[in-house]
């Protein structure tokens, strides 16, 4: 499968819940080549590769296993894939012999390599030590770190890590419509936006909603 497009904006659609709301809501979201489908780290956590695996089969396009891997970077990446997934994160704060094989790894099975900055004040201090960047730098302000209102997701670092990397950013943590609109503006390849249940306080795509009408408005926003 191709590499993402740098020229191309990017709807990533993560699960985080289990293989039932993967079953259900999956078959209602547009099948387009702008739209990844993320396998979520408590996802992956609830039902293992075996999910990764069921997302694989229902999905033709990108699936992306979030990892966040910090160590034993060669057999998580080997396990990501054979399940299907095809990118990975892994997380940013973690030793730089573990990023450095992340990525090579990822390259020698044709994945998408992904770090993953959550809780990293200053990705450029993460990239300079590396062999060879990654395909994408995620910017992410966590689940947590939403019901503080003076977090933001730090758009400031897109242009830092552009004027020195040839990556694609991504942008994570409560993205609703609103929020994709901004990222785009700042300069983002890929947005994330969660599924969220009834119930949960976090912005995304709410499991009530019409995914199908909700997924092409999101398209729409960041194209």
């Amino acid at each position: 499968m191709a590499l993402l497009d740098n020229n191309v904006r990017y709807l990533q659609i993560a699960f985080n819940y289990n293989v039932g709301m993967v079953l259900g809501t999956l078959p209602k979201i547009v099948q387009d080549p702008r739209i990844l489908i993320e396998a979520g780290t408590p996802f992956i956590k609830r039902e293992g590769t075996r999910g990764i695996a069921t997302i694989a089969r229902m999905w033709r396009g990108h699936v992306v296993a979030d990892l966040k891997t910090s160590d034993g970077a060669v057999g998580e990446v080997d396990l990501a894939r054979t399940a299907g997934a095809t990118a990975a994160t892994v997380i940013g704060n973690c030793p730089v012999e573990t990023l450095d094989l992340f990525i090579e790894r990822c390259q020698a099975l044709n994945m998408i390599s992904m770090i993953d900055m959550l809780g990293v004040d200053d990705p450029l201090r993460v990239m300079r030590p590396l062999s060879k960047p990654p395909d994408v730098v995620v910017i992410h302000r966590g689940r947590d770190e939403e019901s503080n209102r003076s977090k933001m997701i730090r758009y400031r670092h897109i242009n830092r890590i552009r004027s020195k990397y040839d990556v694609l950013i991504s942008a994570a943590g409560g993205v609703d419509l609103r929020e994709a609109r901004s990222a785009i503006f700042n300069g983002a390849n890929i947005v994330v936006a969660n599924l969220v249940q009834p119930g949960d306080e976090w912005n995304g795509i709410r499991t009530t909603d019409d995914i199908r009408a909700v997924s092409q408005q999101f398209l729409e926003t960041i194209s």
